[in-house]
């Protein structure tokens, strides 16, 4: 019996486990009876409404303080979004010009 790749990571190591699949190189676990996973990709809307997604050039639409600096990053900065992220605060994984890698929250953005 053929075992389907991980859904996850793709790997052809998967083995079965009662009613369950198994990945063994990313830990994951599924049940083959249920609907195929749903599309886990990460969304962000930056100040304007605009979906957002990797790689995409943004500005800031205000001036933002850094936490724990005396460093104030200035309307206009532009940055590239590296990746987006889960999480309530900053959603964006970004290299801002002349600050270097920082999180940024994705309603003080806008999409260039």
């Amino acid at each position: 019996m053929s075992l389907p790749p991980c859904p996850k990571c793709q790997s052809e190591y998967v083995y079965q486990d009662q009613a369950h699949l198994i990945c063994p190189e990313c830990a994951y676990e599924w049940d083959p009876s249920h609907a195929a996973i749903e599309d886990q990709t990460l969304t962000a809307h930056d100040a304007n409404g605009t979906l957002l997604e990797e790689g995409d050039k943004i500005t800031l639409a205000k001036d933002l303080k850094v936490k724990g600096s005396s460093l104030v990053l200035k309307i206009g900065t532009k940055a590239v979004i590296r990746r987006i992220v889960e999480g309530k605060d900053h959603e964006l994984d970004c290299k801002v010009d002349g600050a270097g890698e920082m999180m940024v929250t994705a309603k003080f953005v806008k999409k260039s």
